[in-house]
């Protein structure tokens, strides 16, 4: 039988091709359409991240981290805190994503799952105490009066810590006081001594420094903390590195020092993991008075296990698209690679069986009326027809030929199949 005559008369090569590849295509959509029920959820546009007291240096790194994100579309929200405790406190409860935590701070919270992106910086502890009180040893200041840090903070459970290492036990007497409020109180004799986790380019750090009623202790036996504490390091503050015309300090003292964590949540997506992880290189890559250029971040000195995608982001860096594309699009192109599967699936087959289907398809336009010039000879060699109503038959076929129209790159077949229905006609004519 004839093929439609509408699509006879179309020699739209672009149609003919649509009728072939249209199937494999809605194919190729509806793979698409069941991969997609597998595609990573995007990326929040909006974390929050736990720091310290606004005058700290959490917050203002902090804040610096979300100068870096906001130029990526993500609205890092930072949040002042008292301090370490409460930062996983707020991470245990899943109030917040991220937070900047001192190494060593476990808070008592219960949150197996928290994972650490790494060490960003060294955080130093100073312990300054007045030049008239004789001390060689934490234990030496058993019955003095120390300012400790405020409840909730770093600074107050490390202390608290080795304190109690010497055989000191909490006092009601221990102030609850930190950076300036504890200068303060140091250089008004209100206490002895106090403690500070704090960066060596503070203004406290300084100030105490250079006041010559003030002394900065000497953690002579910094090592043997560093061997019993996995999170402890040893540092050394060399003579007058602070001020080499006044020679400040005028020894070199031993330090003990802890790291800044970033501590996430389980539930942060793995693309900010990387993108905190880029923040805190740019951040931190100039080091500081005890980091060398590019030192940090690193994965020791860890609060908590390292997170998996940051283990990746330190063994071979950055994902391969960040480096190339704005995150927004690099997460994208990462979220639908798992599109690529069924592509890969059924393009390939596809690429090689369509084409011949297709030639196969146009041929078979032409192709099909050899089978009804076929039946119209047997007729006619078996006696069904005279030579009249063959002639009528080929007629016929031919006049249906004519209005068969196919790609021009098949054109030279309906041209054979008419001249074959021209040399069926002179035969009988014979």
């Amino acid at each position: 039988m004839p093929e439609n005559r509408d699509m006879s008369l179309d020699r739209n090569p672009l149609k003919h091709q649509l009728s072939i590849y249209g199937p494999a295509a809605l194919l190729v959509v509806a793979a698409f359409v069941l991969a997609f029920q597998f595609i990573k959820p995007a990326p929040p546009d909006h974390v929050v991240i736990a720091s310290g007291g606004v005058d700290g240096a959490y917050y203002a790194f902090a804040k610096r981290y979300a100068e870096y994100l906001a130029r990526e579309g993500i609205t890092l929200e930072v949040r002042a805190t008292n301090g370490s405790v409460e930062n996983l406190a707020l991470l245990g409860s899943g109030e917040v994503s991220l937070a900047l935590v001192q190494g060593g701070v476990d808070g008592g919270v219960s949150a197996p799952a928290l994972t650490s992106l790494g060490s960003v910086y060294y955080e130093p502890l100073w312990l300054f105490h007045r030049r008239d009180l004789e001390m060689k040893r934490l234990s030496d200041l058993a019955g003095a009066r120390l300012a400790v840090g405020p409840q909730g903070s770093g600074t107050r459970a490390l202390a608290s810590r080795l304190l109690a290492d010497n055989g000191i036990v909490e006092q009601a007497a221990w102030a609850d006081l930190g950076g300036e409020g504890a200068v303060e109180a140091l250089l008004a004799g209100d206490v002895d001594a106090a403690f500070f986790v704090i960066s060596a380019n503070s203004g406290a750090v300084r100030r105490l420094l250079t006041d010559p009623r003030i002394t900065l202790a000497d953690f002579t036996r910094s090592e043997a903390y560093g061997r019993r504490y996995r999170f402890l390091r040893h540092l050394e503050l060399p003579e007058g590195v602070v001020d080499l015309a006044a020679n400040i300090p005028d020894r070199t003292v031993h330090l003990l020092a802890t790291s800044a964590n970033l501590v996430s949540h389980p539930d942060l997506h793995p693309a900010v993991v990387d993108l905190m992880l880029l923040a805190a290189t740019e951040v931190h890559k100039e080091g500081g008075l005890f980091e060398a250029q590019g030192e940090f971040p690193m994965p020791g000195l860890l609060a908590f296990p390292l997170n998996k995608e940051a283990e990746r982001f330190y063994e071979n860096g950055p994902p391969f698209l960040q480096r190339f594309l704005p995150f927004w699009a690099a997460s994208l192109v990462d979220r639908l690679k798992v599109m690529l599967l069924p592509l890969l699936v059924l393009m390939f087959p596809l690429i090689k069986v369509m084409p011949p289907i297709y030639t196969w398809r146009m041929r078979a336009r032409v192709y099909r009326w050899y089978d009804e010039l076929e039946i119209a000879e047997q007729r006619l060699g078996g006696g069904e027809i005279d030579d009249q109503a063959y002639f009528q038959e080929l007629d016929r076929i031919e006049a249906e030929v004519r209005l068969v129209k196919v790609p021009l790159s098949f054109t030279d077949q309906l041209f054979n199949l008419r001249q074959h229905i021209e040399l069926l006609r002179r035969q009988a004519a014979r």
